[in-house]
Protein backbone atom coordinates (compact mmCIF):
# COMPACT_ATOMS: atom_id res chain seq x y z
CA UNK A 1 0.00 0.00 0.00
CA UNK A 2 1.81 3.41 -0.71
CA UNK A 3 1.04 6.12 0.84
CA UNK A 4 0.07 9.36 -0.67
CA UNK A 5 3.12 11.53 -2.44
CA UNK A 6 3.61 14.84 -0.02
CA UNK A 7 3.77 18.27 -1.51
CA UNK A 8 6.63 20.10 -2.36
CA UNK A 9 6.26 22.04 0.92
CA UNK A 10 5.58 19.26 3.11
CA UNK A 11 7.88 17.18 4.96
CA UNK A 12 6.62 13.80 5.94
CA UNK A 13 6.93 12.75 9.63
CA UNK A 14 6.52 8.75 10.84
CA UNK A 15 4.90 8.61 14.11
CA UNK A 16 4.76 4.94 15.73
CA UNK A 17 2.65 4.11 18.94
CA UNK A 18 0.01 7.02 17.35
CA UNK A 19 -3.03 5.32 18.46
CA UNK A 20 -3.13 6.64 21.78
CA UNK A 21 -1.04 9.17 24.13
CA UNK A 22 2.19 10.61 23.58
CA UNK A 23 2.09 9.22 20.08
CA UNK A 24 -1.53 10.78 19.07
CA UNK A 25 -1.15 13.80 20.76
CA UNK A 26 2.96 14.34 19.16
CA UNK A 27 0.75 13.64 15.64
CA UNK A 28 -1.47 16.03 16.35
CA UNK A 29 1.68 18.40 16.92
CA UNK A 30 3.63 17.87 13.94
CA UNK A 31 0.36 18.07 11.69
CA UNK A 32 -0.28 21.56 13.45
CA UNK A 33 3.35 22.48 12.57
CA UNK A 34 3.29 21.79 8.96
CA UNK A 35 4.20 17.96 8.32
CA UNK A 36 2.63 15.28 6.49
CA UNK A 37 1.81 12.49 9.35
CA UNK A 38 1.84 8.88 9.15
CA UNK A 39 -0.22 7.40 12.24
CA UNK A 40 1.18 3.68 12.91
CA UNK A 41 -0.06 1.45 15.26
CA UNK A 42 -1.90 -1.54 15.89
CA UNK A 43 -5.22 -0.04 16.17
CA UNK A 44 -6.49 0.63 13.04
CA UNK A 45 -10.23 2.48 14.30
CA UNK A 46 -7.95 4.49 16.40
CA UNK A 47 -5.41 5.53 13.73
CA UNK A 48 -8.71 6.15 11.28
CA UNK A 49 -10.57 8.54 13.98
CA UNK A 50 -7.12 10.51 14.29
CA UNK A 51 -6.66 10.55 10.78
CA UNK A 52 -9.83 12.66 10.27
CA UNK A 53 -9.82 14.28 13.48
CA UNK A 54 -6.50 15.99 11.77
CA UNK A 55 -7.45 16.15 8.51
CA UNK A 56 -10.93 17.97 10.33
CA UNK A 57 -8.40 20.49 11.58
CA UNK A 58 -7.01 20.86 8.13
CA UNK A 59 -3.94 19.13 8.42
CA UNK A 60 -2.72 16.14 6.44
CA UNK A 61 -2.67 12.49 8.28
CA UNK A 62 -2.28 9.06 6.42
CA UNK A 63 -3.69 6.08 8.93
CA UNK A 64 -0.92 2.73 8.49
CA UNK A 65 -1.68 -0.32 10.70
CA UNK A 66 1.42 -1.35 12.02
CA UNK A 67 2.98 -3.63 14.45
CA UNK A 68 6.94 -1.99 15.08
CA UNK A 69 8.26 -5.77 16.20
CA UNK A 70 6.98 -7.33 12.78
CA UNK A 71 10.04 -7.05 10.65
CA UNK A 72 8.57 -7.71 7.04
CA UNK A 73 5.32 -4.94 7.87
CA UNK A 74 8.19 -2.24 8.77
CA UNK A 75 10.14 -2.70 5.49
CA UNK A 76 6.68 -2.75 3.52
CA UNK A 77 5.92 0.33 4.99
CA UNK A 78 8.99 1.97 4.20
CA UNK A 79 9.20 0.90 0.40
CA UNK A 80 5.15 2.58 0.54
CA UNK A 81 6.47 5.92 1.06
CA UNK A 82 8.22 8.15 -1.17
CA UNK A 83 9.86 10.60 1.15
CA UNK A 84 10.58 10.38 4.68
CA UNK A 85 12.12 13.47 6.89
CA UNK A 86 11.64 12.45 10.51
CA UNK A 87 10.68 9.54 12.40
CA UNK A 88 9.29 10.11 15.98
CA UNK A 89 9.32 6.51 17.71
CA UNK A 90 7.28 6.36 20.52
CA UNK A 91 5.86 2.92 20.45
CA UNK A 92 6.96 1.55 23.59
CA UNK A 93 5.29 0.67 27.22
CA UNK A 94 5.90 -0.82 30.68
CA UNK A 95 3.81 -4.27 31.47
CA UNK A 96 4.40 -5.43 34.76
CA UNK A 97 5.76 -3.83 38.71
CA UNK A 98 7.16 -7.32 39.44
CA UNK A 99 10.24 -7.74 41.35
CA UNK A 100 13.74 -9.26 40.15
CA UNK A 101 12.45 -11.98 41.85
CA UNK A 102 9.46 -12.77 40.55
CA UNK A 103 9.21 -10.64 37.06
CA UNK A 104 8.40 -12.51 34.38
CA UNK A 105 10.66 -13.43 31.82
CA UNK A 106 7.89 -12.84 29.54
CA UNK A 107 7.33 -9.01 30.14
CA UNK A 108 10.94 -8.21 30.28
CA UNK A 109 10.98 -9.40 26.20
CA UNK A 110 8.13 -7.94 25.25
CA UNK A 111 9.16 -4.46 26.98
CA UNK A 112 12.30 -5.13 24.82
CA UNK A 113 11.15 -6.11 22.13
CA UNK A 114 8.60 -3.16 21.55
CA UNK A 115 10.76 -0.40 22.87
CA UNK A 116 14.04 -1.43 21.82
CA UNK A 117 13.85 -4.03 18.97
CA UNK A 118 10.87 -1.98 17.47
CA UNK A 119 12.71 1.36 17.16
CA UNK A 120 16.01 0.11 15.83
CA UNK A 121 13.55 -1.85 12.99
CA UNK A 122 11.68 1.46 12.31
CA UNK A 123 15.11 3.21 12.14
CA UNK A 124 17.20 0.68 9.98
CA UNK A 125 14.03 0.77 7.66
CA UNK A 126 13.59 4.98 6.80
CA UNK A 127 17.48 5.73 7.35
CA UNK A 128 18.19 5.56 3.75
CA UNK A 129 15.12 8.06 3.15
CA UNK A 130 15.79 9.93 6.15
CA UNK A 131 19.26 10.83 5.02
CA UNK A 132 18.49 11.18 1.21
CA UNK A 133 16.21 13.75 2.48
CA UNK A 134 19.43 15.92 3.40
CA UNK A 135 18.04 17.03 6.64
CA UNK A 136 16.57 13.67 8.28
CA UNK A 137 14.99 13.32 12.22
CA UNK A 138 14.96 10.12 14.16
CA UNK A 139 13.63 10.85 17.88
CA UNK A 140 13.68 8.25 20.07
CA UNK A 141 11.03 8.27 23.08
CA UNK A 142 13.06 7.06 26.11
CA UNK A 143 12.01 8.13 29.88
CA UNK A 144 13.56 8.97 32.94
CA UNK A 145 13.77 5.35 33.56
CA UNK A 146 16.45 4.69 31.30
CA UNK A 147 19.11 6.16 33.66
CA UNK A 148 17.60 5.89 37.16
CA UNK A 149 16.49 2.54 38.45
CA UNK A 150 13.76 1.91 41.01
CA UNK A 151 12.05 -0.73 42.65
CA UNK A 152 9.61 -2.86 40.40
CA UNK A 153 10.68 -1.04 37.36
CA UNK A 154 13.62 -3.39 36.51
CA UNK A 155 12.72 -4.18 32.77
CA UNK A 156 11.16 -0.95 31.96
CA UNK A 157 14.47 0.75 32.86
CA UNK A 158 16.49 -2.19 31.25
CA UNK A 159 14.54 -1.68 28.17
CA UNK A 160 14.25 2.59 28.26
CA UNK A 161 18.23 2.27 29.17
CA UNK A 162 18.53 -0.32 25.54
CA UNK A 163 16.30 2.85 23.52
CA UNK A 164 18.75 5.57 24.92
CA UNK A 165 21.93 3.22 24.23
CA UNK A 166 20.44 2.84 20.55
CA UNK A 167 19.85 6.71 20.15
CA UNK A 168 23.82 7.49 21.72
CA UNK A 169 25.01 4.88 19.30
CA UNK A 170 23.32 5.71 16.23
CA UNK A 171 24.21 9.49 16.55
CA UNK A 172 28.11 8.31 16.76
CA UNK A 173 27.69 6.14 14.33
CA UNK A 174 26.11 8.66 12.08
CA UNK A 175 27.91 11.86 12.46
CA UNK A 176 29.29 14.09 9.08
CA UNK A 177 25.68 12.46 7.35
CA UNK A 178 22.78 14.90 7.27
CA UNK A 179 20.51 12.88 10.45
CA UNK A 180 20.07 14.15 13.50
CA UNK A 181 19.16 11.93 16.69
CA UNK A 182 17.35 13.39 19.33
CA UNK A 183 16.15 11.42 22.66
CA UNK A 184 13.53 13.05 24.87
CA UNK A 185 13.25 11.62 28.42
CA UNK A 186 10.38 12.33 29.94
CA UNK A 187 9.33 12.06 33.58
CA UNK A 188 5.95 11.23 35.29
CA UNK A 189 3.58 11.38 32.38
CA UNK A 190 -0.51 11.22 33.09
CA UNK A 191 -1.78 9.18 29.85
CA UNK A 192 -5.01 7.39 29.52
CA UNK A 193 -3.01 4.01 29.11
CA UNK A 194 0.67 3.83 30.45
CA UNK A 195 -0.11 2.88 34.16
CA UNK A 196 -3.32 1.21 33.43
CA UNK A 197 -0.94 -1.42 30.95
CA UNK A 198 1.51 -1.73 33.51
CA UNK A 199 -0.74 -2.61 36.12
CA UNK A 200 -2.51 -5.17 34.17
CA UNK A 201 -5.77 -3.34 33.94
CA UNK A 202 -6.02 -2.23 37.54
CA UNK A 203 -7.26 1.45 37.28
CA UNK A 204 -6.92 2.05 41.20
CA UNK A 205 -3.31 0.80 41.42
CA UNK A 206 -2.70 3.27 37.68
CA UNK A 207 -4.66 6.18 39.42
CA UNK A 208 -2.81 6.00 42.42
CA UNK A 209 0.20 6.81 40.78
CA UNK A 210 -0.67 10.28 40.21
CA UNK A 211 -2.94 11.04 43.36
CA UNK A 212 -2.01 13.96 44.68
CA UNK A 213 0.68 15.39 41.91
CA UNK A 214 -0.28 18.60 41.35
CA UNK A 215 0.13 18.93 37.54
CA UNK A 216 2.00 15.80 36.32
CA UNK A 217 2.80 15.93 32.66
CA UNK A 218 -0.17 15.00 30.04
CA UNK A 219 1.04 13.88 26.09
CA UNK A 220 0.60 16.95 25.23
CA UNK A 221 3.29 18.73 27.09
CA UNK A 222 5.92 15.94 25.37
CA UNK A 223 4.26 16.44 22.09
CA UNK A 224 4.99 20.01 21.56
CA UNK A 225 8.75 19.31 23.54
CA UNK A 226 9.29 16.60 20.22
CA UNK A 227 7.60 19.41 17.50
CA UNK A 228 10.37 21.93 19.22
CA UNK A 229 13.52 19.76 18.82
CA UNK A 230 12.83 18.17 15.26
CA UNK A 231 11.61 21.68 14.02
CA UNK A 232 15.36 23.34 15.53
CA UNK A 233 17.81 24.33 12.22
CA UNK A 234 18.88 21.77 10.48
CA UNK A 235 22.63 22.20 12.41
CA UNK A 236 21.22 22.24 16.03
CA UNK A 237 20.78 18.60 17.36
CA UNK A 238 18.93 18.49 20.67
CA UNK A 239 21.09 15.29 22.03
CA UNK A 240 18.96 14.37 25.14
CA UNK A 241 16.33 16.49 26.80
CA UNK A 242 14.75 15.38 30.22
CA UNK A 243 11.38 16.77 31.27
CA UNK A 244 9.72 16.38 34.37
CA UNK A 245 6.85 18.32 36.21
CA UNK A 246 7.60 20.51 38.69
CA UNK A 247 6.63 18.06 41.44
CA UNK A 248 9.13 15.62 40.06
CA UNK A 249 12.50 16.57 41.37
CA UNK A 250 13.45 12.62 40.80
CA UNK A 251 12.66 9.28 40.19
CA UNK A 252 11.60 8.86 43.97
CA UNK A 253 11.41 12.46 44.77
CA UNK A 254 7.51 13.67 43.93
CA UNK A 255 5.68 16.20 45.66
CA UNK A 256 1.76 15.37 46.51
CA UNK A 257 -0.47 17.09 48.02
CA UNK A 258 -2.16 14.59 49.74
Amino acid sequence: MAIPTQTPRQRTAVVTGASSGIGAATARDLARAGFAVVLTARRTDRLEALAKEIQADGGTAHPYTLDVTDRDAVAALAAGLEACDVLVNVAGGAFGVEEVASADPADWRHMFEVNVVGALQMTQALLPKLVAGGDGVVVVLTSTASFTCYEGGGGYSAAKHGAHVLAQTLRLEAVGQPLRVIEIAPGMVHTEEFSLNRYRGNADKADAVYAGVPGPLVAEDVAEVVTWAVTRPPHVNVDLLVVRPLAQAAQHKVHRTS
